[in-house]
């Protein structure tokens, strides 16, 4: 799929009168402002939940407004098997956004931020919600660039608490530590369900968070040799993953 990629709110049958849908506001600007798109080239509509519609540009209007006819309909993309979870420890400065963007170009399904006890960085109060919405900007954007119809979920900052309930309710656990006997590369993966990693921070899973998340079932693993950087860490393990369940074959 090579055709640049537009966000829409809805994509239903019932909101196509004539096989046609008009592309505008901020998604249109771009399309006929920044893209500059014309008659006839290709596009491709999704709402990021799926549903997506592979659309020839009939005209363009004004500075944000684009004509699309959709010949072959609404499609919907399954959703991937196991689903991917990375639970990602809050990162310094932008280096969560880059964490957010890798891994919704690799391919994760679902991204939880998570504000460890050694995390620097602290999502509280008009600033938490902000800086989520960052992230959650950044998935949709990095979604759209990397051709996918189907963008990760962004949740809410969970605690420690709350990720060792998601670890519990997993088929398959596991936590990124040094003290993993075992690399990732070898681990014994599901072919369906739900597969949670977790990423810590710069300053490391703490033992009281490593023990409680072992009791939820999560066991330690490591990647390899090196040491990487927490925004770095949850791409390559997702990465991974991917390759292992068969998901990039």
């Amino acid at each position: 799929m090579t055709a640049p990629v537009f966000v829409v709110d809805s994509l239903r049958l019932e909101d196509l009168p004539a096989g046609e849908y008009v592309l505008d506001g901020p998604e249109g600007r771009h399309a006929v402002s920044v893209k500059r798109l014309r008659a006839g080239e290709e596009v491709v509509l999704t709402d990021g939940r799926g549903r997506w519609a592979e659309g020839v540009v009939e005209a363009a209007e004004g500075k944000d407004r684009l004509v699309v006819t959709l010949p072959d309909g609404v499609r919907e993309e399954p959703a991937e098997q196991p689903r991917v979870t990375v639970v990602q420890a809050l990162p310094k400065g932008d280096r969560g956004e880059l964490a957010v963007e890798t891994m919704t170009e690799v391919g994760v399904d679902a991204i939880v931020p998570w504000a460890a006890s050694r995390c620097i960085t602290q999502w509280k109060g008009e600033r938490g919600l902000k800086a989520l919405g960052k992230w959650r900007a950044t998935a949709r954007e990095a979604g759209k660039q990397s051709r996918r119809v189907r963008f990760p979920d962004v949740a809410d900052a969970a605690t420690s608490k709350q990720v060792a309930s998601l670890l519990a309710e997993a088929d398959f656990a596991a936590v990124l530590h040094e003290s993993g006997d075992a690399p990732l590369s070898v681990a014994e993966l599901p072919a369906a369900g739900d597969i949670v990693l977790v990423v810590g921070p710069e300053g490391g899973v703490s033992p009281e968070e490593l023990a409680l998340f072992a009791e939820a079932g999560a066991h330690p693993y490591r990647l390899g040799r090196s040491v990487l950087r927490t925004s770095t860490a949850g791409t390559a393990a997702t990465a991974v993953l991917l390759a292992r369940t068969g998901r990039w074959s």
